[in-house]
Formats: C-alpha cells, structure tokens, sequence
C-alpha cells in the first residue's frame, strides 16, 4: 500500500525474529506457558501485516491491520507481565521495538479508517 508498509513489514518481521530468540530462552528456564503466549501473539503481528500485503480491499487490509494491532498490544502485555514478575530479565530493546510497531500500526488502522469514511 505505501512506504510505510514496507517498514511495518520489515518491522513485524524482525521482531517476530526476536520474539523466538526470547522464547528459546523463556523454555530454556521452563517458563513453557508464558513462552507459548509471547511466542502465538508476538509472531502473529508479522502474520497478519503480511498477509494485508495480500488483502483484496482497502477493508479487508484495515481488518488485517487491526488484528495485528491487537497483537501488538497483547505482545506488549506479554513481555511486561514477563518482566514485572521477574521471571525473565527483558531487554529494553523489546520494549522499543514493540511500542515503535505499536505506534506505527495506529497510525496506519486509523489513517487507513480516515479514507474508508470519505
């Protein structure tokens, strides 16, 4: 749809990357629950922002980018519970990645929900 797709999609890509490298280390320490969870929703922001690569309608793309927003947010929860309950020492580059894919997928459902009502 744009440049800043593009982004999104390295973006997603890259982190879902990470999200296995914390994984590993999360079952290393046989934390299997909360790893299964981290791993489901922050591997399926990449997902579903690829799969709106591919969407029929400019709906059908807001839809797609919807659910992987909602990941995003799920993700984020994730690692803070992961963090806060000490159970695994979480980088800060976590963090970033996730609040900067966070902010990027708001601008692009709302923007995208802006040309959807004109």
């Amino acid at each position: 749809m744009g440049k800043s797709e593009n982004i999104i999609v390295d973006k997603s890509f890259k982190f879902s990357l990470m999200v296995i490298k914390l994984y590993s280390e999360l079952k290393r320490i046989k934390e299997f629950d909360i790893a299964r969870q981290l791993l489901r929703s922050g591997t399926s922001i990449g997902a579903n922002v690829e799969e709106s690569t591919a969407a029929f309608s400019k709906n059908d793309f807001n839809y797609k980018m919807g659910i992987a927003s909602r990941e995003a947010r799920e993700t984020r929860y994730w690692l803070r519970l992961i963090h806060k309950s000490k159970i695994f020492e979480v980088p800060n580059e976590y963090f970033n990645e996730i609040n900067e894919i966070n902010s990027i997928l708001t601008s692009i459902v709302k923007t995208t929900s802006e040309s959807l009502r004109k």
